[in-house]
């Protein structure tokens, strides 16, 4: 039997996940010339790194599979942008709209994304394994 390609593997997926995220809070911390910068971006990421674990537990809960996949990956990134804005109000950080619908679209394509281009390269490889 093979194996899983390493971005399948739930420990390798979730890292890429919590990556990904700290990733966001860098880049929006880096495109308003924001100081502190390792602290910062984990002063920013820890509210959505929380909704990202919030969304895998909700996937494993409720389907019993690993959020790998692109369906379930929706609910991990609604989880993540729906969590991390809850916190952030919580702990009185900024909610204003642009900044939830900047964030809900880069980390759309950031957590979807990879989820999709996998889904994708995992069709081709099987169609081409079929020829």
């Amino acid at each position: 039997m093979r194996r899983a390609p390493g971005w399948r593997r739930p420990a390798a997926a979730l890292i890429l996940d919590a990556l990904l995220v700290v990733v966001f809070a860098a880049l929006g911390r880096a495109s308003h010339d924001e100081d502190n910068a390792v602290v910062g971006v984990l002063g920013t990421a820890w509210p959505f790194l929380v909704g990202t674990a919030v969304g895998w537990l909700v996937v494993r809960g409720t389907r019993r599979a690993w959020p790998v996949d692109v369906a379930p990956g929706v609910t991990v990134w609604f989880a993540t942008v729906l969590v991390g804005m809850l916190l952030r109000r919580a702990v009185g950080s900024g909610t204003a709209a642009s900044f939830v619908v900047v964030a809900s679209v880069v980390l759309a394509a950031f957590l979807l994304g990879w989820r999709a281009l996998g889904a994708y390269a995992a069709r081709g490889a099987r169609a081409s394994s079929h020829l």
